[in-house]
């Protein structure tokens, strides 16, 4: 066998041994365990299995994360909910803490009238946001966790206690500036 028709074979031999692999690697639950602190629910959510989205589980996460104030629901983008899975994962996983996710225009109106912090284009009022913190962890470490990653938006409200994330340009700060 000469050179060529002996890489070739090693080729087909390694590909066959690792594709099973690769493909199992892929075939994986995502799941969100979640505390709603302004209603008190709880949800457990497996909004990822062997490799796609579950419809019906993103759902239940849409209304989980609907705007608590007028029950107002909108899809939720699904990078915000990975971007979110994965900023758990550094933390094992734990219950993480929600404080926002939908915002209808109404609530982010009223929000920026009596509070500070408020874009008045949030990406709440797309479904693109959420407000969270894991308890036992500080707000600061979750914010340099969610900044290594890369993904979108993170504000970093230390009074408050919180952490915002979300799936648009990439960019940070923190409320109030200091």
């Amino acid at each position: 066998m000469d050179r060529r028709g002996f890489l070739k074979q090693t080729t087909l031999f390694t590909t066959a041994i690792f594709t099973p692999s690769l493909v199992k690697a892929t075939d994986y639950e995502k799941v969100l365990y979640l505390y709603h602190e302004h209603t008190a629910e709880h949800l457990k959510v497996t909004f990822w299995l062997d490799g796609e989205f579950v419809e019906d589980e993103m759902r239940y996460l849409e209304f989980f994360l609907r705007d608590y104030r007028n029950d107002k629901t909108h899809p939720i983008d699904k990078r915000v909910v990975c971007y979110l899975y994965d900023i758990s994962k550094q933390f094992g996983s734990q219950k993480i803490h929600i404080l926002s996710g939908y915002r209808s225009p109404s609530t982010n109106e009223y929000l920026r009238k009596h509070s500070g912090g408020v874009a008045k284009r949030s990406l709440h009022l797309q479904g693109m946001a959420i407000d969270f913190r894991i308890p036992g962890v500080s707000s600061h470490h979750i914010y340099r966790s969610a900044l290594a990653l890369r993904r979108g938006g993170v504000g970093y409200y230390p009074k408050s206690g919180f952490v915002h994330i979300d799936s648009g340009k990439p960019r940070s700060w923190r409320y109030p500036i200091t």
